[in-house]
């Protein structure tokens, strides 16, 4: 089969399309004929060695797909060979990848594979984020952080689709409309010298929940702006700078800090993961929730989707066609 080969740690442009062995599914595992690949932050990370899972070299990035199931593994029994199918996996944009049967999430005949492989990582976050771990309420504020990238808009659309405020900041003009678009109520520039008291004034005194994947400086603005009693969600650091957190502040506003990780939580849970993708699929059908994919990339073209998504080129999610559906 074909695939993008880090052989050794580097940039995207040091990723290589070539031969590499067909993978085969072993116990409780699928083979899926990769369609599309989703272009995701750990991707940046895979290929320079930084990633908290380091797979041997040589190996192929990505790390979800949708597609059709060609091989099934022993003890495998609710899916099929030619189901439609999407999966968070290791070596995704490759024409096959292997997954675990237990996370696999079998897909409406509504969903396309572009849209599908644009959700797993991003809308399988989120929904764990919002609904499990912070337990967002319908008019209840929301603050995201990075919110014109792929998880930044999965949970301004989500959001809106719970019937919550939203209040987001970003970094450039193109991202913020995207996160205007994704359903944000108020969006505000992520680098303003006055952001704390911008996002105050938006949500009349403060945030009830904060989605932060950037770290650092807008961690710190979400404590800042936080009601009594406020989560605070930690979903990651792609600005690249772990906060440290003032626990006085924790203190005197009775603060909640959440961690999530989603992949690990999915891995432990994979019939509330199945839940929470079928809620979001009845949510999709009733047209409350909006997911979309922004840029979308030939299979020759991945190394440039991941080189796009480090330098912030990237605006919103996207997804790497690595078949014509």
């Amino acid at each position: 089969m074909q695939a993008i080969l880090c052989r050794a740690y580097g940039p995207p442009s040091s990723l290589v399309m070539d031969e590499a062995p067909d993978p085969h599914a072993g116990p409780g595992q699928v083979v899926i004929d990769v369609h599309a690949a989703g272009v995701n932050f750990p991707d940046v990370l895979l290929i320079q060695g930084l990633y908290q899972v380091k797979p041997p070299l040589p190996f192929s990035p990505g790390v979800e797909v949708a597609g059709i199931i060609s091989e099934v593994g022993e003890g495998v029994r609710e899916l099929q060979v030619g189901d439609r199918v999407a999966a968070g996996v290791s070596g995704g944009f490759a024409e096959r990848a292997v997954a675990s049967a237990a996370t696999t999430i079998a897909l409406p005949d509504a969903i396309d594979f572009v849209t599908a492989a644009g959700m797993v990582l991003t809308y399988g976050t989120v929904y764990h984020a919002l609904v499990d771990r912070a337990v967002l309420h319908g008019g209840e504020w929301l603050y995201v952080s990075g919110a014109g990238g792929g998880v930044g808009t999965a949970a301004c659309d989500l959001a809106k689709g719970l019937y919550a405020h939203v209040v987001a900041s970003a970094s450039s003009d193109a991202k913020r409309d995207a996160a205007k678009r994704a359903g944000a109520d108020v969006v505000l520039d992520a680098a303003a010298s006055d952001l704390v008291d911008a996002i105050k004034t938006a949500t009349a005194g403060g945030i009830d929940v904060a989605l932060d994947n950037v770290g650092g400086e807008q961690f710190d603005a979400a404590l800042r702006a936080a009601k009594r009693d406020a989560r605070l969600l930690v979903v990651g650091f792609a600005g690249g700078t772990i906060p440290q957190i003032p626990a006085n502040r924790i203190l005197l506003k009775e603060l909640d800090v959440l961690g999530v990780y989603w992949g690990d939580w999915a891995a432990r849970n994979p019939e509330r993961n199945r839940a929470n993708f079928d809620a979001m699929f009845t949510l999709i059908a009733e047209g409350k929730l909006h997911p979309r994919v922004d840029t979308t990339y030939a299979f020759k073209d991945a190394p440039n989707a991941i080189a796009d998504l480090q330098e912030r080129r990237l605006v919103g999610k996207g997804v790497v066609r690595v078949r014509e559906q």
